[in-house]
């Protein structure tokens, strides 16, 4: 497994490979995400963050996740639709992926490792854990799932300074 964020790539809903170090040099909140989630609503939060703070140098990624209660059925495209659709998200929607188990993205696997849950939990427990990223890779701080948006404000502006 790559230790460095900038050395993966992941898909993007349409298909696209992406290679991370396209986000070098920005602040990143890597969340995984659900439709079908009592958390759903916060994809307006994620995406007045967006817009409060993409010229300033944040991206938000988001990684569809269907582990949780089977709360993510869709195909990417539906997924895609949805957020836009009912939460005109403008943010990069990636390709649905597993976050725990012997199928994890390795993103999300080394997310896990550089910021561990509760007690150290290296699993996540559920859709909307967020995870913020400063400008050279390091994760700075993960986020429980019921920690709205908002909340990170604070922890956005101090990363990108």
């Amino acid at each position: 497994m790559s230790e460095n964020i900038f050395e993966m790539s992941a898909i993007t809903s349409n298909g696209k490979e992406i290679l991370l170090n396209t986000y070098r040099g920005k602040v990143l909140l890597i969340v995984n995400t659900a439709s079908k989630c009592g958390f759903t609503n916060q994809y307006n939060g994620l995406e007045a963050l967006y817009e409060r703070y993409q010229d300033k140098g944040l991206e938000i990624l988001a990684f569809p996740c269907n582990q949780f209660g089977g709360q993510e059925p869709g195909s990417d495209e539906e997924i895609s639709q949805f957020c836009e659709l009912n939460f005109k998200v403008s943010f990069p929607l990636f390709s649905k992926v597993d976050v725990n188990g012997s199928n994890a993205h390795p993103l999300l696997e080394l997310l896990k490792s550089e910021a561990p849950g509760l007690l150290g939990s290296k699993k996540i427990k559920w859709n909307f854990t967020k995870f913020l990223v400063n400008r050279e890779g390091k994760v700075l701080a993960r986020y429980a799932p019921q920690t709205e948006p908002k909340m990170l404000e604070g922890d956005i502006e101090k990363a990108l300074g």
